[in-house]
């Protein structure tokens, strides 16, 4: 039961970022927006911030089973095998997808500097 609260955790965790990133192209920008008194418009992310944030969360994940490998291996009694093994492995497919992200930006960028102007 433990490894299926981790992966709704991780799920979780995903869709969220995905909301994140969704939720400024969603709302594409009107010439005269309506404003309606008493309400507030919804504040933008950065795309910067939305980066930081998830390069943030892969490094506390990472950092997270480093913290819970060395208590295994000190013998702490509240730390299974099976617990660091999980922790390990979301730390390396949260890396791996940050890298992946990466190597996406990266090209995007050699792509738009390609361009003629």
């Amino acid at each position: 039961m433990i490894e299926r609260a981790d992966i709704n955790s991780v799920l979780m965790q995903m869709r969220t970022i995905k909301a994140q990133v969704q939720a400024p192209s969603s709302e594409m920008p009107v010439s005269s927006p309506i404003e309606v008194p008493g309400t507030k418009a919804p504040e933008r992310t950065a795309f910067s911030d939305i980066l930081k944030n998830a390069v943030d969360g892969v490094n506390e994940t990472q950092a997270d089973a480093k913290k819970m490998a060395v208590a295994y291996e000190k013998g702490d009694p509240t730390i299974d095998l099976p617990q660091v093994m999980i922790a390990a492995e979301k730390a390396s497919v949260s890396f791996q997808a940050m890298t992946q992200v990466r190597n996406r930006l990266v090209s995007a960028y050699e792509d738009i500097m390609k361009m003629p102007i």
